[in-house]
């Protein structure tokens, strides 16, 4: 009996000492926005879902304002197979007629968007869910794909062009937590939506939310300057680093990548790439002194040039 209580002591003091840690990271960032692009396992697995929501309701609860953008490819996957329509991808991107369109807009705003928000509000109403198109909060052009040297039209696909915040601005001051689904107003033709990639609307949003972070949930542990070498893992790169790698990052991470350092360009302090396969990955890397993943920040050193390097990152797919 003495031995459990002991071990009981033990246990609550290392708890003690998280928190412990944990406050100046509470103080430095309360009050601050936080954009979190939601994706790959954390997801669609059942556990990491709920992780994930508990995450951002202890975001919200020391005081953080969190603002939650995400995409839905498996689940899009899915429902298109259900209805009975090929999925087809075009230099990475998906082929997206307005049948398809329609799917994507459903499941985007109807299927992945309601459950996350369900999630958020199990312990109170905290979470609303808002789409791109709502409020005109995101606007895009229809963009192509380069196939060959080609252009290839590949449907309703679009680039974020401006962000509105006043609807995200209005919720955040209600104390709610924003969750975006990446639909967006065709500027050109505003009784069309485009399908628009996660990675790229986080960052805009982070841009234009004025955040103090950019995080991004993937299925690796961060970024490898020599994959399968698990040692090349960098733990914090610098975005002239990362600029010159770019061209050589496979394109799964290459969106993220180019999310990152849009939002390092227009004003964003730091980005980090977290594996979202671990339970409260983001907790660690917010609230703990070792952090996880990559961090691209102005203030890592600049140390290599890696323009003529042939290294690629991991064979991640992450496409909406």
């Amino acid at each position: 009996m003495s031995q459990t209580i002991l071990e009981r002591l033990q246990g609550a003091q290392a708890k003690t000492e998280t928190l412990i840690e944990a406050l100046p990271w509470i103080r430095e960032f309360t009050g601050k926005r936080v954009v979190i692009k939601y994706g790959g396992n954390a997801m669609i697995n059942d556990e990491l879902k709920r992780a994930f929501a508990k995450d951002i309701i202890f975001m919200r609860s020391v005081g953080l304002h969190p603002i939650v953008v995400h995409g839905g490819g498996p689940q899009i996957n899915t429902m298109l197979q259900r209805v009975g329509i090929q999925s087809e991808f075009r230099a990475g991107l998906r082929v997206t007629d307005k049948e398809t369109m329609n799917v994507v807009r459903m499941v985007l705003t109807g299927q992945v968007q309601r459950e996350l928000v369900s999630l958020l509000n199990l312990d109170g109403p905290y979470a609303m869910g808002i789409s791109g198109e709502d409020a005109g909060l995101l606007t895009a052009r229809r963009r192509t794909a380069t196939i060959g040297g080609a252009v290839v039209d590949i449907g309703h696909v679009g680039d974020i062009l401006s962000v509105n915040t006043d609807s995200l601005n209005h919720m955040l001051g209600a104390g709610m937590i924003p969750v975006v689904s990446t639909v967006a107003v065709d500027v050109n033709n505003p009784e069309e939506v485009l399908n628009v990639n996660a990675d790229s609307a986080a960052g805009a949003i982070a841009e234009a939310a004025g955040a103090d972070k950019l995080i991004m949930l993937t299925d690796v542990e961060g970024l490898y300057l020599d994959w399968p070498h698990k040692s090349s893992l960098v733990s914090e790169i610098h975005p002239d680093d990362l600029r010159d790698l770019l061209p050589n990052l496979d394109s799964g991470m290459k969106p993220k990548m180019e999310a990152a350092l849009y939002a390092l360009d227009h004003g964003v302090p730091k980005a980090h790439i977290i594996d979202g396969r671990m339970a409260h990955s983001m907790l660690l890397e917010i609230f703990t002194d070792a952090g996880i993943g990559t961090q691209v920040t102005e203030a890592a050193e600049r140390t290599h040039s890696y323009a003529d390097d042939t290294t690629t990152d991991l064979p991640e797919k992450d496409a909406q």
